[in-house]
């Protein structure tokens, strides 16, 4: 057996180990059932991982996606003016994704803190930015979407570096989502936990959310083996299924992999409609 495809077949069978590995989402826990696409996507500033900086080339992994709405993170410059870094109008172009509207923290920037949602079917009804705690800077948007299947809340989040602030972000999302409307929501991002089990900082989410639904290995790009990136459902029956957007491009435009999330948005609606409508009509048969 030549050398290179025996090497070729034990990184498939290491990477395979750790996609199926206790914790991680299982392959067999995907179902392809869904109406809506939502994915997560940090770009790292547009730097690939041969240290380019080509917006271009990350507006085409963008396309490759094919997402009805995605999360981008690290959609801004750093530091000075915190300009934007997508040619908008192209990704218009070649995707039919739009910006939605939020106030960035400079005139030519993007996103929010960096992070930027793009949409290209459904309504905004409103949008809510936070200021997350933690020793870095770090925001997320919470979006409201009416969808022709029904609403959903998208949280889009980037946590910080250190376990102690990702623990408080996690907390400071469930007190923002403790007052909202009861609606269908995904908390989407770069949560920036490689943990599983008990010691993630993210096992605050629970029971809202369950962690380890939404962990597929994403980092790094080219030999993906934590899951930094997740895609997280509320109910737990929202999102059908979790991939990695393995590519060529995708593997060397950033250093982290795109993630996309099914999500069968009609089915639980329709759910929520006969649970609401069962005890009316209960109701009505033992009045007669």
């Amino acid at each position: 057996m030549d050398s290179k495809f025996r090497g070729r077949l034990n990184s498939a069978a290491i990477l395979s180990a750790i996609r199926n590995r206790q914790g991680h989402r299982p392959l067999s826990a995907n179902r392809r059932a869904g109406d809506t696409v939502i994915a997560s996507y940090n770009v790292h500033k547009c730097v690939g991982v041969d240290r380019r900086f080509d917006p271009v080339r990350t507006a085409s992994v963008i396309a490759e996606i094919d997402a009805d709405l995605i999360a981008v993170q690290e959609a801004d410059k750093r530091f000075g003016e915190r300009s934007g870094l997508l040619d908008l109008n192209a990704l218009e172009r070649e995707s039919g994704l739009v910006p939605v509207p939020i106030t960035a923290l400079s005139s030519t920037g993007h996103g929010w803190h960096g992070n930027m949602l793009m949409i290209r079917k459904g309504t905004v009804r409103n949008v809510q930015q936070l200021k997350l705690p933690g020793v870095e800077p770090r925001g997320a948007l919470v979006v409201n979407l009416e969808f022709a299947v029904g609403r959903l809340r998208v949280v889009a989040a980037h946590f910080g570096l250190l376990k102690r602030s990702r623990e408080q972000q996690a907390k400071a999302i469930l007190a923002t989502l403790a007052g909202e409307d009861s609606v269908p929501t995904l908390l989407i991002g770069d949560l920036n936990e490689w943990r599983v089990g008990k010691r993630s900082s993210l096992a605050s989410l629970r029971p809202v959310f369950d962690p380890t639904s939404g962990a597929v290995p994403s980092f790094p790009s080219r030999f993906p083996v934590l899951a930094l990136d997740r895609a997280l459902g509320h109910p737990h029956d929202l999102v059908t299924a979790v991939e990695a957007h393995d590519t060529p491009l995708a593997r060397v435009a950033s250093d982290h992999l795109p993630i996309k999330a099914h999500l069968d948005l009609q089915s639980v609606w329709k759910r929520d409609r006969e649970q609401v409508l069962s005890p009316a009509r209960d109701r009505v048969t033992q009045a007669r």
